[in-house]
């Protein structure tokens, strides 16, 4: 089985544990496969942390949950020295203990429940790939993903990610509800995990026969980065980013709606995720229709939109969609 089929694979199983998100799953795989990370915003209770929880199961290494709450520390995420009191060196008295910073697939529950400062040391970490304590600099695994989920409502008492600070994720992907024959499809899973649960209790742990290396993963960046884009593709996705900076030439409702445009960020990683998504499809060479596809995803926490939008009720999807529209491929 070559990575490709692996990470299909991948795919195919996530997607029978975590019914009706197909969406949620492939974007999940791509940012895996563009090294990037990713914002999950949807209500409770809607499989945000059983994706993530799925994922992490097929990949070899250390999976990091941090529920993020208004008492935590910056120290409580990146780690802190301890003191030695029986050292016999000077320079031994104090040992760095890291902190669960330290893994390969981090998951951020609730990011927003933290105050700026904690979250400020997990986006510094997720940007430079290493942590600073005390004038030394301790490097983050070479597979580092953080998947970071908050609730879209309920904001009190909350600290919103800024936009600088959104704009460190590759993509921010919306979990909505599942529909009705999915819920039913849901509901049957869990009764059956149930059963399964409690026939098993004084059973060894289960192993899953599905395992992607590190090793796999390093490989499919380097086969994704020699993935073709012909100059018209290049030139449709600035074209794209574009028409944010100057929204009057897309039309005057959308020029009405767009507050401040796209930074060079957000046209690295249209160029990142569409790569991927041909990839995936089987394509030396990204089409245009996987920069559409991608779209939503990489640029809905870029746009922000203007007091005309919110009043109009006008969210960044449908902004993305008239922009979609708008320019053409």
């Amino acid at each position: 089985m070559n990575n490709r089929d692996k990470l299909l694979a991948l795919e195919a199983s996530m997607n029978q544990q975590v019914i009706g998100q197909q969406e949620l799953v492939r974007m999940l795989i791509v940012a895996l496969l563009c090294d990037g990370h990713v914002l999950l915003e949807g209500l409770p209770g809607l499989a945000k942390t059983r994706a993530v929880r799925e994922l992490a199961r097929h990949i070899e290494g250390e999976f990091r949950r941090i529920q993020f709450t208004p008492d935590l520390l910056p120290s409580d995420i990146t780690g802190s020295e301890i003191y030695q009191q029986n050292a016999t060196r000077e320079e031994d008295q104090f040992r760095f203990r890291p902190g669960p910073v330290f893994g390969n697939i981090i998951l951020a529950d609730e990011i927003n429940r933290a105050s700026a400062r904690v979250q400020s040391a997990l986006l510094e970490a997720m940007e430079e790939r290493h942590v600073t304590v005390a004038g030394k600099t301790w490097p983050l695994p070479g597979i580092f993903m953080v998947l970071a989920t908050q609730n879209p409502v309920d904001q009190e008492g909350t600290w919103p990610l800024p936009e600088a600070q959104l704009d460190r994720f590759l993509m921010k992907v919306i979990v909505d509800y599942p529909s009705k024959e999915n819920e039913q499809l849901v509901m049957q899973l869990v009764r059956a995990e149930q059963q399964a649960k409690y026939q098993q209790e004084n059973r060894a742990p289960e192993t899953t026969s599905l395992s992607i290396s590190q090793q796999n993963i390093a490989e499919c960046w380097h086969e994704i980065a020699s993935i073709y884009v012909a100059p018209t593709v290049e030139q449709y996705i600035v074209n794209l980013v574009e028409m944010t900076r100057h929204p009057d030439q897309v039309s005057e409702a959308f020029a009405s709606y767009i507050s401040l445009g796209i930074s060079p960020r957000g046209t690295l990683a249209l160029d990142r995720c569409g790569r991927a998504c041909a990839w995936l499809d089987g394509r030396d060479a990204v089409l245009p229709e996987d920069i559409q596809r991608i779209a939503p995803a990489v640029l809905r926490h870029r746009l922000l939109l203007s007091y005309q939008a919110n009043a109009d009720n006008c969210t960044p999807d449908q902004a993305i969609s008239m922009l979609l529209s708008a320019v053409v491929a």
